[in-house]
């Protein structure tokens, strides 16, 4: 009766031994996450030794274009080489014509990276909300967007970035269509080789908010559901990155991340194609907000987010968290 006392009680011994010692849960952990992992949003804007604190997302700045090399250089030697930029032009109109000017902010801010360094990653956000007058994603047409307009636009403005040394071009947009057109452009323009990670599964999610403040870029009427997914809908992702990936996106993502888990992981057992998500500003803003009030430990709350990621599927995560990880990686070595 002893010995079958024993071995009924076994499996839960073992699980005991196994979490007692730090060593040992290093040895046996399931989940792995690393700086290579990560890509670090920066937001560039027009001008010269600029470096603005952005009121809503403390810890995450705008730089002009000479701050932001030095941004870099400093996040390179924690380990960090995949960056993906935001634009702030000094003009905006309603076509957001800066947003696929060849002077304009971005093609500018990825030439002088290119001319800086040679190991690293950029990714350039294709998009017209940074760059329009009215906010949204794309060109208004009585009174709603032009799908169709946009694409070109969007096209327009992977090619120039393509051509300023973009790794990778990131349409955010939510336009049907924006691979297909993209992807047609850059291979008939001589750029097969560059990447097109697509914001596939991107919900009308309110965890955007400080982003907006940081790009200037707040829908000035109505919003974007008309184009950005419904949060009550899972199996329309699954068709929103079947589609992207038909047209020839390289890797697909699932924006926001903390409150989609469960989207990433369905992504994740349904695609064999690389998977990112985007960890996104509200997330990072409420738990900065709750540390600095002393509710929380930072560094735990954001491991705990960040694996949980990872543990959901993601093979890439853009966060603004990234450095601070990449500080805390450096620190464990």
């Amino acid at each position: 009766m002893e010995i079958l006392k024993a071995i009924e009680s076994y499996p839960e011994i073992r699980l005991r031994r196994l979490r007692k010692r730090k060593e040992i849960r290093e040895l046996v952990k399931e989940t792995d996450l690393n700086v290579d992992d990560f890509i670090l949003p920066i937001f560039v804007r027009e001008g010269y030794n600029i470096v603005e604190e952005i009121n809503s997302m403390p810890g995450i700045y705008r730089y002009s274009i000479d701050k932001m090399i030095k941004f870099i250089e400093k996040n390179l030697k924690l380990g960090i080489k995949s960056f993906i930029l935001f634009g702030i032009p000094n003009y905006k109109d309603d076509l957001g014509s800066e947003a696929y000017s060849k002077e304009g902010i971005i093609a500018k801010a990825v030439k002088e990276i290119k001319k800086n360094f040679d190991n690293v990653i950029i990714a350039t956000d294709v998009c017209l909300c940074e760059y329009t007058n009215h906010g949204h994603c794309g060109i208004i047409k009585n009174g709603v967007v032009d799908n169709d307009h946009t694409i070109e636009l969007l096209s327009k403005a992977a090619l120039v970035y393509a051509e300023a040394g973009a790794d990778i071009v990131a349409p955010s947009a939510m336009m049907d269509g924006q691979v297909k057109a993209i992807r047609r452009v850059l291979d008939t323009n001589g750029y097969k080789d560059t990447i097109i990670m697509s914001y596939s599964a991107k919900y009308a999610s309110s965890f955007y908010g400080p982003f907006r403040e940081a790009a200037y870029s707040t829908p000035q009427f109505g919003d974007r559901k008309g184009y950005q997914m419904d949060y009550r809908n899972v199996r329309e992702a699954l068709r929103e990155i079947q589609i992207d990936i038909s047209e020839g996106a390289d890797i697909v993502m699932v924006k926001p991340a903390l409150s989609y888990l469960d989207v990433i992981r369905i992504a994740k057992d349904n695609f064999n194609i690389p998977l990112a998500a985007y960890n996104v500003s509200g997330e990072y803003s409420m738990v900065k907000a709750a540390s600095l009030a002393g509710w929380i430990n930072e560094k735990d709350v954001v491991l705990e987010i960040l694996y949980s990621i990872k543990r959901a599927g993601a093979d890439i995560i853009i966060s603004y968290f990234a450095e601070k990880f990449a500080e805390w990686f450096k620190e464990k070595q």
